[in-house]
């Protein structure tokens, strides 16, 4: 929605100094960009990958702040033909940072116009058609290309290349999200108790954009139903009405374990089954619920499917049948 558009943008940090985490990327990238102006000339074309949620606009943002540079934003959903691309490269000034979210969602024929592009800064535009077809270079100012994806492996190895600067985003830390969730509240002008802030960061998924949004909602509930105070009595309360659990698992998280657990009996059973068993798309499952559920262990996934690890069964308060060794049966097949 606008409003929430408008809230995350207002807590996104302007300088790469003010961004928290991701150390290891923030010293190279600021490498990259001094020895870009040391030389007076565009940094080369970076990559950013990692998980939603981590700061890859941000960062892109940062990028054309710290450059002093105009951002032009898109994404590769939006371009969907040559022409497309070559009306955005053609209208780009000297130095400008060009920003294209889910890169490797690009369309085949704007993935080999951005291949000239970003190499020879030069785009070959075709007019007419048939035989008397003529295709036009046109060159272009240098510029630099700041592309982010949450999945690196489905980009073609050939555009990959073209990146000077790779960098990857991971998860973030209680205390860096506890930092995170502290600034925020400064730049929302409340007044947030530690004991909170701590709360808010152990459930949001070791993802800023997540930290934010309870953050958000905990001052509302403080507003609304609480005394104003955003303390840890106000923290829990809200997280409790948003269904956000103490370990970060929301509704359609617990839907997921529950249909597995519940359903299939632990799994395994494949991910559309799944996706259809919880009304969701099976996009949806595999992109925004299930690598959190990998990554604490509350899912496996198998060559025959998705299935339940043992801590699904105890944060669900359910027994496991019965298996080799007090596991569920699927355990002692793998």
């Amino acid at each position: 929605m606008p409003p929430e558009r408008t809230a995350e943008a207002a807590l996104r940090p302007r300088r790469l100094e003010e961004f928290v985490g991701q150390q290891v990327v923030r010293d190279q990238l600021s490498l990259v960009l001094d020895a870009a102006a040391a030389r007076g000339r565009a940094p080369e074309h970076m990559l950013l990958s990692g998980p939603p949620g981590l700061g890859k606009t941000t960062l892109a943002m940062i990028i054309a702040a710290e450059l002093s540079a105009p951002l032009r934003i898109t994404s590769g959903p939006a371009i969907q033909h040559a022409g497309d691309l070559a009306a955005i490269l053609s209208s780009l000034d000297e130095g400008e940072v060009l920003f294209i979210d889910e890169i490797h969602r690009l369309a085949r024929p704007a993935e080999e116009m951005l291949y000239i592009a970003m190499e020879d800064f030069r785009v070959d535009v075709v007019v007419g058609k048939g035989v008397g077809a003529t295709s036009i270079p046109l060159d272009l100012p240098p510029f630099t290309v700041v592309g982010a994806t949450t999945r690196a492996g489905l980009l073609p190895a050939p555009l990959r290349d073209r990146f000077g600067f790779i960098g990857h985003l991971d998860f973030y830390g209680a205390e860096e999200l506890r930092e995170v969730v502290r600034r925020s509240a400064v730049r929302l002008e409340v007044e947030l108790e530690d004991r909170a802030a701590i709360e808010i960061a152990s459930r949001s998924r070791g993802t800023p954009r997540i930290a934010n949004r309870l953050l958000r909602r905990v001052r509302d509930w403080a507003q609304v139903r609480g005394s104003g105070a955003l303390d840890l009595g106000a923290a829990k309360e809200a997280l409790r009405v948003y269904e956000v659990d103490d370990r970060g698992l929301d509704r359609l998280d617990r839907a997921v374990l529950s249909a597995l657990c519940g359903r299939f009996a632990g799994g395994p059973v494949g991910l559309s089954t799944l996706a259809v068993a919880v009304g969701e798309e099976t996009e949806t499952v595999e992109t925004m619920i299930e690598p959190y559920l990998v990554r604490e262990g509350f899912l496996l996934r198998t060559p025959r499917g998705r299935a339940a690890a043992p801590a699904a069964w105890e944060h669900l308060g359910l027994e496991p049948p019965a298996g080799a060794e007090g596991t569920p049966p699927m355990l002692g097949r793998f």
